[in-house]
């Protein structure tokens, strides 16, 4: 008899749909808010998408994000007006609290990590606890749980301190939060329609592929490139390695397919590390630590960018072809 899983990742995406109605019903109640309704449209559509995305046809889910898009495009996703804490206070506080500050952000790896080694052992007759094959998510969602109940009793916060405090680091990250789910989406459209037989041919015309190491040069350039307009490394494997490394690397010059994706998908982080597209990496920090230049942590990054590049490029070359 098939097990019956007692938790599911899906638990965990009603639970971020319930914080987010809550950030849409805080901001649709602040009359000082100077986008109230269009940044509270923007809070709850997502919370929709959050808590009945599987249910909701997946033309309706895309008219939703639709929505989102027209209402950050229109500027009417904005910033409250709310009193701050004093840096003073914030320095206290922290003083007050040393190492312990980051107990709560060391828990989220240490319970997912403990959690996707065991949870899916767990089994009481015809229940199981998670599915292996969901293990590591489900033990990531518990791990933010245990990490919020611990920051509360350390903080002595009181209940409505997490729906406060995640209003405004969501209204700070503002439309940027869904930025690299839509880019991944837009990694699969672009493989569907067909984008990677269009790189290979542009590649093949413009550079001698018939050299082994042009080859690979291709490879990890075009995957650190697209990686950049992407904004994904996910995105852009499919396309460049249908395009580019299986036709070229793989079929042409024979070179082993595993060490050819570990390598290019570490070229694509170097790409990663170099666009504002990658929002999460390089575009939120910013936002969160309030830099007055945007682009502050791109630049830092470059350099270090570049040369993991072209190490890339020259370990790929003397290891794949040869083992």
């Amino acid at each position: 008899m098939t097990p019956t899983n007692l938790l599911s990742f899906e638990v965990f995406y009603v639970i971020c749909g319930v914080m987010l109605a809550g950030v849409a019903v805080r901001i649709g109640r602040d009359r000082t808010h100077p986008r109230r309704w269009g940044s509270a449209t923007f809070w709850l559509l997502l919370a929709i998408v959050f808590l009945f995305g599987k249910a909701l046809p997946a033309l309706a889910s895309g008219y939703l994000v639709v929505a989102m898009v027209v209402l950050a495009a229109a500027r009417q996703v904005g910033l409250p007006r709310r009193p701050e804490e004093s840096r003073a206070e914030r320095m206290a506080e922290a003083v007050r609290l040393g190492n312990r500050l980051f107990w709560p952000a060391l828990l989220v790896p240490a319970v997912a990590l403990v959690g996707s080694a065991l949870l899916g052992r767990i089994q009481f007759g015809v229940v199981r606890l998670a599915d292996p094959r969901q293990a590591a998510l489900v033990s990531l969602g518990l791990g933010a749980i245990v990490a919020l109940v611990v920051g509360q009793r350390l903080l002595r916060a009181g209940m409505a301190t997490p729906l406060r405090e995640g209003s405004r680091l969501l209204e700070t990250v503002g439309w940027a939060l869904i930025l690299p789910q839509l880019l991944a989406a837009l990694g699969g459209v672009f493989q569907r329609a067909g984008v990677g037989a269009v790189v290979a041919d542009v590649t093949t015309s413009l550079v001698p592929t018939q050299f082994p190491l042009v080859a690979v040069i291709a490879y990890c350039v075009a995957m650190a490139l697209f990686t950049m307009c992407m904004g994904n490394a996910f995105a852009a494997f499919a396309v460049i390695t249908a395009g580019i490394g299986l036709p070229l690397i793989v079929q042409q010059h024979h070179g082993n397919p595993a060490i050819m994706a570990a390598i290019g998908m570490l070229s694509g982080y170097c790409g990663t590390l170099m666009t504002p597209m990658a929002a999460n990496f390089n575009i939120v920090p910013a936002m969160l630590l309030e830099l007055p230049d945007k682009n502050a942590v791109i630049k830092a990054q470059l350099p270090i960018a570049l040369a993991l590049l072209a190490a890339n490029i020259g370990l790929m070359y003397l290891l794949v072809y040869r083992f």
